[in-house]
């Protein structure tokens, strides 16, 4: 415990600039991650534990695109269009099969896939660890605000993660398709009923949460070293958020995901040996007071 590193950095300007700024990157991170897992649970029903494997493929698929062609704006894309696909035939071919049966029955596939992928990651970029480096285009001189030091890519980061929040928000309250999402959610019989094809909704769903995923992981890419298992940990965080959030609720994975990242990024100043610990006790805390989440429903 190192209170008086926390409580000087609280004081100074230039410490807090830094310290919220990285906060801000692993919450905005994590939020790509566990908006996919909520959105895929509210809709699905189902708890998907191989979401890891799709920010650890996203990371994967970026990085060898952007080695064959030097583009970082086709990184992103090839990340997030590659794990949305991935996650399509993932869902058609297997999860699709596990609708409706026990939830250790569907947790068991998962983790299998969990493996799977693993191993896949291993055959293809090998068992080392790797780096895809910073973009030529971020290479620059960092911003200097209020003292603090704040790298040009992470605005780049923050701002694809508050523009795919609005626009993933817009688009469910307020398209026909979001609608209709937001219906099969509550009752997918009587979608079915109206005509309206469930199995096609499942699987864009599944693509979707998948796509933000691999969204996220395109976007780590260039700040954390890839390594087979990657997605593991950033899974367990997901949950987090997920829970703090409140299953289910896109706002409360954003507003989790947020404070997530901010105690991530202080609690190691001050608690530097149980950063760990404070998320679970955070959760905890807000689990006892409001056992749905922050933003979470009471099941009708």
């Amino acid at each position: 415990m190192d209170l008086d590193a926390l409580a000087g950095c609280l004081s100074s300007s230039a410490c807090l600039v830094t310290q919220t700024t990285s906060g801000l990157i692993i919450g905005m991170l994590l939020f790509l991650v566990a908006v996919g897992l909520t959105l895929i649970f509210g809709v699905l029903k189902v708890v998907n534990f191989s979401h890891g494997a799709f920010y650890m493929f996203g990371a994967y698929f970026a990085m060898t695109a952007y080695q064959l062609t030097g583009s970082f704006a086709l990184a992103m894309l090839c990340g997030a269009a590659g794990t949305a696909i991935l996650g399509l035939i993932f869902e058609r071919v297997f999860m699709s099969r596990v609708y409706g049966a026990d939830v250790l029955m569907q947790l068991l596939v998962c983790y299998a896939f969990v493996l799977i992928f693993d191993d896949v990651v291993r055959i293809i970029w090998g068992p080392e660890f790797r780096s895809m480096g910073m973009p030529a285009a971020f290479q620059v001189m960092p911003l200097f605000i209020a003292g603090g030091v704040v790298p040009p890519y992470y605005l780049l980061l923050i701002g694809v993660a508050l523009a795919a929040a609005v626009v993933l928000g817009i688009g469910l309250s307020r398209s026909r398709i979001g609608k209709v999402i937001r219906a099969a959610a509550h009752n997918p019989g009587m979608v079915s009923a109206l005509g309206i094809n469930t199995g096609l909704i499942y699987g864009g769903v599944f693509a979707l949460g998948g796509m933000l995923a691999g969204l996220a992981g395109a976007l780590a890419a260039p700040v954390r070293s890839l390594t087979p298992g990657m997605g593991f940990s950033v899974l367990i965080e997901s949950f987090i958020v997920t829970v703090i959030g409140g299953m289910g609720s896109i706002l409360g994975a954003l507003i989790g995901a947020l404070l997530l990242g901010l105690i991530r990024s202080f609690g190691s100043l001050g608690f530097p040996l149980f950063t760990e610990g404070l998320m679970y006790l955070f959760m905890v805390i807000v689990l006892v007071s409001k056992p749905t989440g922050l933003f979470g429903k009471e099941a009708a």
